[in-house]
């Protein structure tokens, strides 16, 4: 079975079994943007996700993560704001995939995730919140002593 088949067939199950369980609604799973996870640059992921431009710098978003991953394969991130976001996305621009991560915020939710991701190497990493329809973001540089993508 070749690898992008095997991808499609795990994607459709996890999202079959999340939608049976209630942990996502089939419009939810439907919204999944391929294209964005695609992506091999910033400004293809950007555009995917609807941007015209660059997202706009903002402080009033917040990043939580090590200034040094000791292991790209699990490097622990956070984004909050407490602007009322509709999605958090997380890019690291020297992935293989940009798009680490997309969150759909439901209303009246706190404006915050948490999770792992995986960095080939040292990277600046990018946290989008879109509020409004507008995309804004904050970045640091995350240094990477022992390989997680690939290596």
């Amino acid at each position: 079975m070749n690898h992008h088949r095997r991808n499609l067939v795990q994607f459709t199950a996890i999202f079959t079994l999340m939608a049976s369980a209630g942990l996502i609604t089939e419009a939810q799973a439907e919204e999944w943007n391929k294209a964005a996870f695609e992506g091999k640059s910033l400004d293809e992921v950007f555009k995917a996700l609807g941007s015209t431009s660059t997202p706009e710098k903002s402080s009033l978003i917040s990043m939580n993560a090590p200034d040094i991953a000791e292991n790209g394969a699990v490097v622990p991130v956070s984004i909050s704001s407490n602007l009322k976001a509709q999605q958090i996305a997380i890019l690291v621009e020297k992935n293989p995939s940009t798009l680490a991560a997309q969150f759909f915020i439901p209303a009246g939710t706190e404006s915050f995730v948490s999770t792992r991701i995986k960095m080939a190497q040292t990277s600046t990493v990018f946290g989008l919140v879109k509020v409004d329809g507008k995309w804004l973001m904050t970045s640091k540089e995350i240094k990477v002593t022992l390989g997680g993508c690939g290596g």
